[in-house]
Order: structure tokens, then C-alpha cells, then sequence
């Protein structure tokens, strides 16, 4: 703004936005060549024709300087660079809000992603936030007022990070502290939900939210608020209301799934029959052919098998009287030793008789 200012200073009063203007800067780049063909693409940028118009009737007699080419390359750098990091801004900010939502859903619906984000840093983990009690929770950023007022026994701070919440902000002057000592109570319900509970669902956040908003309605007109109790127990029903709907919705997930496997199965079943009745023409051919080739080959072993038991046949045949030779003989080699033993036995008889 300073830079482009000294050149075109009557773009400032038009366009307020800090990101609008860099990028008006880095498409305009000289005044002087602006004319009503360029309309369209301002119009385009801004998302205003009348400010678009405007802006080439302030070009056309503005007040600002000419400047040298080096310096107005050295702004169109400038804007290109402002411009790459509030886009980076926004991605980050895009990705805070997915990581809070993901990890402190409760803590987010009820005090946002920023001061959620900021809380959890300073404790150091969800976990750290969970164990803190709630008049720590509503000092934390806060130490150096805390321990500035313990040494010279002052008035100690009424609230630290939690300042930045908006419920703050709309209370009055008097109910402040009231309300951060509310919101911090609050803010540690929310933080030990969100750590140990098994299921992530901001239900819880939302309630102690509205509890938050009537405790301000309380403040300011006298409205009396719900009783904790009574929020709580309609927390917790939505929740088992939401988790029967989600698995209802998982179970009518599964039976579609095996709707279509059943179908898948039954097509390609039928696929498979289809192909078998192609098949039956090919596979009696194939089958005749296998046939006789099995004849061949069983004939082919059947005659060297004929052959053998042939000349086995004729074996046995040659061999019987030859066995019946070596029969004989051996009987008459057996009845001959018999016939020697009787004789030696007899002989001694004789002699043992004439001694006598």
C-alpha cells in the first residue's frame, strides 16, 4: 500500500482488502496504460463492475507519480509475494480446521478452532489440557500477570488464551470474570471428552455450547438456565440415537455388497453354462479320438504280455522232467546212508551177542 501508494493512491480509498489490493496492484502495474478494454478482467478480479469502472476513471486522473520500471517490477514482486502467502494463510487455516475437527471435535464446536488450537499448544497435548483443572485451564497464557500479582500480592488475572473466545468479548465489563471461570469449567469438559472417550462427535461441545449462551442470556436479562444434568442427558441420548443410524446405514452397506456379489456369482454361473452347451459338439469329438487312442494303446501292451506268457508256458514244460531226475536222485542218495546205519548197528549186535 505504501509502495503503490506514492503511484496510485486513489486505489487505496476504492479497495479496502488487503489481498484484493496486491492483486490489483500486480494486474495493473502502470496507471496510465489502464483503459475501458481492461473493465472485463477488473471486473473479473474484484467481482464488481462498478468498482472496476471507478478504478480506470481514478487511473485516468490520479494525483500519484510516475515511477521507474525497476520499481514497478520491484512492486509487482512485492504484491506477487503478499499474495502467495495469504494463500498459504488460508491452506493452513483449512488444515487447522480438518486437524481440530479430527482430534478436539467437542473442544472446536464450543470455544473454535483458534483458541482450541492455542490452549492445546501451550498445555502441550490434549492429554496435558485433559489433566488440568479448570481455574489453571482459565489462567493458562497468563503466568507472567499470575506471578507478577503472587509477588506483589495483587489482583491475580481473570483470564488468559480464553480471552480471545467471543463469549468473552459479549459480555459486560462487570460479568467477564464470571465468564471465564463458566467457559474455562466448560472448556475442561470438553478437552477430557475429547481425549478419552472412544467415539469422536462434537454432540457433547454443541450442548455445553448452548449452556454457554444462556449462561450470557442469564447475565444479561435474567433468563434462568438449564440444569447441567438435563443438557447432559440429552447429549448423551443424541449420541446413541446417531450411533444406531450409523449402523444401520453400515448394515444396509453390507447387504447391498452381498446383493451384488450374489449377482456377480449368478452371472458368471450363467456365463459358465453358456459355455457349456457350446462345448458338447467339441468334447464328443474330443472323447472319440481319446477313446481310440486308449484301444491302441492297450492293444500294443497286450501282445508283448501274450508273448511272455507264451514262453513261460514252454519254460515249464522243458523244466518238469529234469526236476523229476534230481527227485529221484536225491531220494536214493536219502535211502542209501539209512541202509549203511542199519548194517554198522547190526555188526555190533553180533559182536556184543558173542562176547556174551
Amino acid at each position: 500500500r505504501e509502495w503503490y501508494g506514492w503511484h496510485f493512491p486513489e486505489l487505496v480509498k476504492i479497495v479496502n482488502d488487503n489481498y484484493l489490493y496486491a492483486k490489483l496492484a500486480k494486474f495493473v502495474v502502470n496507471k496510465s496504460d489502464l483503459s475501458e478494454k481492461d473493465i472485463p478482467a477488473l471486473a473479473d478480479l474484484i467481482g464488481d463492475e462498478d468498482k472496476a469502472k471507478e478504478i480506470v476513471e481514478a487511473a485516468k486522473a490520479s494525483m500519484g507519480q510516475d515511477l521507474s520500471p525497476v520499481d514497478l517490477i520491484n512492486v509487482q514482486q512485492f504484491a506477487q509475494r503478499v499474495m502467495n502467502l495469504s494463500e498459504y494463510r488460508k491452506n493452513l487455516y483449512e488444515y487447522l480446521v480438518t486437524k481440530m475437527n479430527d482430534i478436539a471435535p467437542n473442544l472446536t464446536s464450543l470455544i473454535g478452532e483458534m483458541v482450541g488450537a492455542r490452549l492445546i499448544s501451550h498445555a502441550g497435548s490434549l492429554s496435558n489440557l485433559a489433566k488440568c483443572p479448570a481455574s489453571t485451564l482459565q489462567i493458562l497464557g497468563a503466568e507472567k500477570a499470575l506471578f507478577r500479582a503472587l509477588k506483589t500480592r495483587g489482583n491475580t488475572p481473570k483470564y488468559g488464551l480464553i480471552f480471545h473466545s467471543s463469549f468473552i468479548g459479549r459480555a459486560s465489563t462487570k460479568n467477564k470474570g464470571r465468564m471465564a471461570r463458566y467457559l474455562a469449567n466448560k472448556c475442561s469438559i470438553a478437552s477430557r471428552i475429547d481425549c478419552y472417550s472412544d467415539m469422536s462427535s462434537s454432540i457433547f461441545g454443541e450442548k455445553l455450547r448452548e449452556q454457554v449462551e444462556e449462561r450470557l442470556d442469564f447475565y444479561d436479562k435474567g433468563v434462568a438456565p438449564r440444569k447441567n444434568l438435563d443438557v447432559m442427558k440429552a447429549a448423551i441420548e443424541e449420541g446413541m440415537t446417531n450411533t444406531v443410524s450409523e449402523e444401520d446405514k453400515e448394515k444396509e452397506n453390507g447387504d447391498t455388497t452381498a446383493k451384488k456379489s450374489k449377482k456377480k456369482k449368478s452371472k458368471s454361473e450363467a456365463d459358465g453354462d453358456a459355455m457349456d452347451l457350446d462345448k458338447p459338439a467339441n468334447t464328443a469329438a474330443a472323447e472319440e479320438g481319446t477313446e481310440k487312442k486308449k484301444k491302441k494303446k492297450k492293444h500294443k501292451l497286450e501282445e508283448p504280455q501274450d508273448q511272455e506268457m507264451a514262453a513261460n508256458v514252454n519254460g515249464e514244460q522243458d523244466e518238469t522232467p529234469k526236476k523229476k531226475k534230481k527227485k529221484n536222485r536225491d531220494a536214493a542218495e536219502s535211502v542209501e546212508p539209512k541202509t549203511a546205519t542199519e548194517g554198522k548197528k547190526k555188526k555190533k549186535k553180533s559182536k556184543t551177542e558173542a562176547d556174551d
